[in-house]
């Protein structure tokens, strides 16, 4: 079993709403940024030290700072 923490489906419904729109060019996929926010978050780490699975690290900081 991973260590990583996924958002839920229903979860990610209830927060699909407040969710920008894109403009042009796709977003990542939502759900996978956030988790990777709240991971990085409730372990204290470091952007940089994100698992890959969550995708680039500068886009978890961009999202979170936003």
């Amino acid at each position: 079993m991973s260590d990583l923490y996924w958002l839920t489906d229903g979860q990610m419904d209830r927060l699909r709403p407040f969710f920008p729109k894109s403009h042009g060019k796709p977003r990542v996929d939502g759900c996978r940024v956030l988790s990777g926010i709240i991971f990085v978050n409730r372990n204290g780490l470091r952007w940089r030290d994100a698992p890959r699975e969550y995708g680039p690290y500068k886009t978890l900081y961009n999202r979170w700072k936003r």
